[in-house]
């Protein structure tokens, strides 16, 4: 079994098992062509249920084969043009370089002992992040798993820096479109059910920030602490982005800590045409990027970002046989001191590989592009009579309902796009996403690959308005039986 370990003597061993793995993904991508096979759960588990894993097959390629059959022949391919669903980005060469790399060598980040110059090179990142944000020399940060947990450590610290000593009088405020991770953050971090205010959003899906003041004064009138507000630079379904300059001068003067969710809209740090979107993020308290969203990286790869390294103390826990406190007078960098993980991964690596490779611009041209396809999209949509499309897009979300000429009972038009998403869905042609505005079913795209055109856009369209035309042609004939 010790020929299994990887080591000094098995390091071809590991070279033909890697290339031999790499060829079939790579013959797989090749072949791909379409980005669903439309299997059911019903016809994969049994496939799955029936592996015995206490009979190994001790042949990577007889492994391959099964991962065939139970993995990669049913994927769900991101990198396929017409897959326009989830914040799941297409990954660029140089990061799943780096993540080949970073797994091989399988550094831990939590101290320096374990990672060394991984350790500098995740700080080096964090330092070039907070520059692009706009933070000064006191900014600091670290990388997280995704957007979930950046959030959670960002109010972590806001209720650690609120002036109160009751948990039951912060409150924390967010748009209506704001990420559910906000009111989970709030639970796990103990606080009360009502202590997350949702501020309306206007038309374009924006915080009203005459709104926020006017829940800022009340909390104030009602003796509450205003412990946060989460301005959110792309919202989920949208890609809308908050009045940061806005909500930045309400922070100041009602002292509540600054949190831009950018995690999708962090691709604008490096765009070559709207870095604008972001103008006053660098008067945040914190920021989330998630660099797995719209720097093209794989999954995970995300930081929460502090204008004043300070406030990283709030997350720090000093354990003798990990990072003793002397090592801080001993100027030993531990990055576990300012994590709330301990074991971590080398995700900067990935990030690391794609600066030096392609550099900064080159990630922003590709943001740019599906940032520009969702603008044609767009006026697809608005001149197409059969769809009512939401909002004109900033960054790369289009949100639209299929809506038939003769049908005008709003619970059947959304079981119409109910159907539609779940046939398209089935026949694994294109994969699109759902969600609901105003209490009705409506349809996403989310368009994150460079490789998608406004005819892939144009025939999901045409697919999606047929899928439903079949579902309300069959509605109208039981009726009439």
């Amino acid at each position: 079994m010790r020929s299994h370990l990887l080591n000094d003597t098995t390091a071809e061993r590991y070279r033909r098992t890697v290339t031999e793995g790499v060829e079939r993904v790579a013959a797989k991508l090749a072949t791909t062509d379409r980005p669903f096979t439309g299997v059911t759960v019903d016809a994969l588990s049994p496939s799955i249920e029936r592996i015995d894993l206490d009979k190994p097959l001790h042949d990577t390629a007889a492994v391959l084969d099964e991962l065939e059959d139970v993995y990669l022949r049913d994927a769900i391919y991101f990198h396929h043009p017409r897959y326009l669903a989830h914040l799941n980005c297409p990954v660029v060469i140089p990061a799943v370089l780096g993540e080949a790399v970073l797994s091989a060598v399988n550094s831990s980040l939590d101290t320096w002992d374990q990672s060394a110059g991984g350790t500098l090179i995740e700080r080096k990142l964090i330092d070039w992040t907070n520059e692009r944000i706009g933070f000064g020399p006191s900014a600091d940060g670290v990388f997280t798993s995704g957007g979930s947990q950046s959030n959670l450590q960002a109010l972590l610290l806001a209720r650690e820096e609120a002036k109160t000593d009751s948990a039951a009088k912060l409150r924390i405020f967010a748009s209506d479109v704001s990420h559910f991770s906000v009111k989970k953050s709030a639970k796990l971090l103990g606080l009360g059910p009502d202590a997350v205010v949702s501020v309306p959003v206007d038309g374009n899906k924006r915080m009203q920030t005459v709104a926020l003041a006017r829940e800022l004064e009340r909390c104030e009138n009602e003796g509450l602490v205003p412990m946060a507000v989460v301005a959110t630079a792309g919202t989920t379904d949208f890609g809308s982005i908050d009045p940061l300059p806005e909500i930045a001068e309400l922070c100041s003067q009602f002292g509540a800590w600054m949190h831009v969710d950018a995690a999708y809209g962090c691709g604008l740090l490096v765009s070559l045409k709207r870095r604008e979107l972001l103008d006053g993020i660098e008067r945040a308290d914190s920021v989330t990027v998630d660099y797995h969203k719209s720097f093209f990286q794989p999954v995970s790869s995300s930081a929460v970002l502090v204008r004043d390294e300070s406030t990283l103390r709030h997350a720090t826990y000093h354990a003798e046989y990990l990072n003793p406190r002397r090592m801080v007078t001993e100027r030993i960098p531990n990055q576990v001191d300012k994590s709330l993980q301990t074991t971590r991964r080398f995700d900067a690596l990935k990030l690391w590989m794609t600066l030096r490779t392609m550099g900064a611009d080159g990630i922003g041209q590709l943001f740019d592009e599906v940032c520009d396809l969702a603008e044609e999209g767009w006026k697809l949509l608005a001149g197409d009579p059969r769809y009512d499309v939401v909002v004109e897009p900033q960054l790369s979300t289009l949100v639209y309902r299929y809506i038939p000429e003769a049908v005008t009972d709003p619970a059947e038009i959304d079981r119409a796009n109910l159907y539609a998403r779940k046939a398209l869905f089935a026949s694994g042609d294109a994969v699109v996403a759902g969600t609901k505005v105003g209490g009705r079913h409506y349809l996403k795209f989310t368009l994150l690959n460079p490789e998608t055109t406004a005819d892939d856009i144009a025939a999901v369209l045409d697919l999606i308005a047929g899928h439903a035309e079949q579902y309300l042609g069959e509605s109208l004939d039981r009726i009439a039986s």
